[in-house]
Parts: C-alpha cells; sequence; structure tokens
C-alpha cells in the first residue's frame, strides 16, 4: 500500500479550519492545493448549508480533482487514507462517476442520526444497527458489499434475517445495485435532496455558460450567480464541473476565465 503524503501524519488527525475561516474569499483564491488532505479540510468547511437537511459534510471526488494537480496522488492518499480509516468513499447515484468522501466521524455521525430517524432501539430487530456499527462498518471499507459477506459480518452480532437487511435499507445505510440485486452500496442517509441539487445545478451552471457568446464567464462573476434551481452554491458546484472536466478555466489579465468544454 503506497504511503500518503507526508503532511498526512501532522494534519489527518486535525479537525478542519472554522467554517467562517474561508467564507470571505474567492474560489479564485484557493482553488488549488498541493495537498490532498488540506483540500479536503478546506472543502469540508465550505460545505452548503442547507436548511432542514441533516447531512454532515463530505466532498465530491471531482471537486478534490479541481483542487489537487497530481490526480494520481489524490487516488494514492484517498486510498490510504481509507485503509487508515480516516474517511469513506461512497458511489453516487447522481452519475456514473460520482464518488463523495466523508471523513469516518462525521460518517459516524451521519449513521447514528439515521438510526435516531428510522426509530432507533424501538424497532423489532434494532440490534443490526449496533451490529452494523460494531462489525460492518470497520471491517469492510470499499463502496460495496455483496450480500453474503454482509450477513457474515452481521452474524458476527446474532442471527441475521431479511428483516435486519431491509431496517439498515430503510434507515438509508445501503441500497441495492439494481443490476446485481446480492450488491449493496454504502450510502449517505437522507443524501436524496442534495443530489437532486447537484444534477439541477450542473445543468444550470452549464446552460448559463451555453448561452454566452463564447461560452465564457470570468470565476468571480460566475460565482457570484445565483442559481434558481439549486440550493447548493455555486462554489460547490463549479468546484465539481471544473474536475469533471466539464469546464476548464484560463488565466487573463482580470482573473481567471471559465470556459464550457463539453454540456
Amino acid at each position: 500500500m503506497t504511503e500518503a503524503s507526508s503532511s498526512y501524519s501532522s494534519s489527518s488527525k486535525k479537525r478542519p479550519r472554522s467554517p467562517n475561516d474561508n467564507d470571505e474569499h474567492p474560489l479564485e483564491d484557493n482553488l488549488t492545493f498541493n495537498d490532498t488532505m488540506i483540500a479536503l479540510q478546506l472543502m469540508r468547511t465550505q460545505f452548503p448549508k442547507l436548511e432542514k437537511l441533516v447531512v454532515q459534510p463530505f466532498v465530491l471526488q471531482s471537486q478534490l480533482y479541481s483542487s489537487v494537480k497530481d490526480r494520481t496522488q489524490v487516488d494514492r492518499d484517498l486510498e490510504s487514507f481509507k485503509k487508515d480509516k480516516v474517511l469513506r468513499i461512497f458511489k453516487l447515484s447522481s452519475g456514473q462517476d460520482d464518488h463523495a468522501i466523508m471523513f469516518m466521524d462525521d460518517y459516524l455521525k451521519q449513521v447514528a442520526f439515521a438510526i435516531k430517524r428510522s426509530g432507533g432501539e424501538d424497532q423489532d430487530g434494532s440490534e443490526v444497527f449496533e451490529w452494523f456499527e460494531r462489525y460492518v462498518v470497520p471491517s469492510k471499507l470499499d463502496v460495496s458489499i455483496n450480500q453474503l459477506e454482509l450477513c457474515s459480518l452481521l452474524s458476527r452480532g446474532g442471527d441475521v434475517t431479511d428483516k435486519h437487511i431491509t431496517l439498515l435499507m430503510n434507515a438509508g445505510l445501503l441500497t441495492r445495485q439494481l443490476i446485481d440485486p446480492n450488491i449493496y452500496w454504502f450510502a449517505i442517509p437522507r443524501i436524496g435532496p442534495i443530489l437532486k441539487g447537484l444534477s439541477q445545478g450542473r445543468k444550470e451552471i452549464l446552460s448559463l455558460l451555453n448561452r454566452k457568446k463564447y461560452k465564457e464567464m470570468l470565476l468571480s462573476s460566475l460565482e457570484k450567480t445565483k442559481l434558481r434551481l439549486s440550493p447548493l452554491d455555486t462554489r460547490f458546484l463549479l468546484r465539481d464541473l471544473i474536475g469533471s472536466g466539464h469546464i476548464k478555466t484560463v488565466p487573463t489579465p482580470t482573473g481567471l476565465l471559465a470556459r464550457i468544454t463539453r454540456y
């Protein structure tokens, strides 16, 4: 296993800075970094604050690619951080290549909230939540798990039934893969509205650029655009679109230019 960047030992266990530390700085001033963990921590603090949604901060892998120039190093670092249980990576339903990165302590908070929202210990079979946290979460670090392995890990706590699996799915902790019903994706509970906002926001920004004569705008102007169709802030979406290759930035004397590359 390749080791993470040298900053990991000194940075990964520190909590990110205050959410207000970077709010006053435009995206252009903190678009790129040389260190994966620093980029993750900064973007965690900049996660959109959404009313009526209790979702712990996460970073899209595309956003990380927009911010750290060496993608190979990013992939190596993520693999190392995942192995060390610093974070988890989730496959998202919003796109074929969409992945979310969440710090492990944030994920455990999300799991606890999901269990509470689903009825917690008041449900018949609720012991499966303890089994999931104790035996599955620390043992299976991939984005998915097959049914045989899931039942095997859960059975360390007791006899597993279909009811137990249903409880985990109803709580939003697992989703069944459509192509192979024997495969489950690990999921971020209550993320649905954010994924909808992600899809709508992408389309709105690309549509805006596509209507421009040269299909470009200054990044600073684009960042200030108020979106009508998405509750997510523009900065969150721009990092994603740059990292996924839909938008590229071009230096000019007046600042970075955001130019559409594919629609």
